[in-house]
């Protein structure tokens, strides 16, 4: 399955676009390397996310052949590490 598609799937961003646009902005990262939106995803994949407000680092558990409920989605991956930032932060580094 895509990058893109699974971060929208799985519920780690909202639509298939910001995850495009992520992707594009090299704020996703596949097992430590910047990864493009068409990436394919496989199980066992370290994700991470760098975002503005927030770092995230998961594993892909498993890869859905189609969508999944709301409530299963966050059985799709387990989350290894959640960093919020504060933007005040950034400015003194």
């Amino acid at each position: 399955m895509r990058l893109d598609k699974f971060l929208k799937i799985s519920r780690l961003l909202k639509r298939r676009t910001l995850a495009a646009q992520a992707c594009k902005l090299r704020a996703v990262k596949v097992n430590g390397l910047e990864a493009k939106a068409s990436k394919q995803v496989k199980e066992g994949d370290i994700l991470e996310l760098d975002m503005a407000s927030v770092y995230l680092k998961v594993k892909v558990e498993r890869v859905p052949q189609g969508c999944v409920s709301k409530k299963d989605a966050q059985s799709l991956y387990s989350l290894l590490e959640e960093r919020k930032k504060d933007w005040r932060e950034e400015l003194w580094e």
